[in-house]
């Protein structure tokens, strides 16, 4: 909670426009943090979920690997997995990325929105928005408990403009915006 509540007050300064959340606890209890200070409600919506891993739910990396180590490796390499018979890391981005554009779309010009969710969704959401393929997505790496990814509209579209940040992110000497 004591992160959740630095992150608030950090994130406040941005003054954000809207947020909204995954409808489980962790991420409820964050996106709570952030509306105390700022005011705002949070939407909550279960497309934000983390990805379902099936029969991994609850197992210690070492019990996947001994259980499931040929299907880790292949999900490692890249390859559509669908861990534990759970979700693709696509069908996870199939489901955030239309939300996270959707509440996007309802800002004001200018606007911030805050997503808060979970380091798996993220990831594929970001990964989704920015166009990389799926198989590059793992390349993005995951988030740290309350840490955040800033994205913001290039020329081109989406780009990423700070990863597992803890700070709020500086302008760029030379930046094209």
């Amino acid at each position: 909670m004591a992160q959740a509540r630095r992150a608030a007050r950090l994130l406040a300064s941005l003054k954000p426009d809207a947020i909204v959340a995954s409808d489980l606890r962790r991420a409820s209890a964050t996106a709570s943090e952030l509306a105390a200070v700022t005011g705002l409600p949070v939407a909550q919506d279960a497309a934000l979920r983390e990805t379902y891993a099936g029969e991994w739910q609850g197992l210690t990396h070492d019990e996947i690997i001994e259980k499931y180590g040929e299907q880790y490796a292949a999900w490692k390499r890249g390859e559509p997995v669908r861990r534990g018979g759970g979700e693709l890391e696509t069908e996870v981005a199939d489901r955030a990325a239309p939300l996270v554009l959707e509440h996007a779309g309802r800002l004001p010009e200018g606007g911030t929105l805050v997503v808060v969710s979970h380091g798996g969704t993220i990831r594929t959401t970001i990964g989704r928005l920015l166009g990389l393929e799926a198989r590059d997505w793992e390349s993005l790496g995951g988030l740290s408990n309350c840490c955040w990814s800033v994205l913001g509209e290039g020329a081109r579209g989406w780009r990423l403009m700070e990863h597992n940040a803890g700070t709020l992110p500086e302008p760029v000497l030379g930046d094209d915006d």
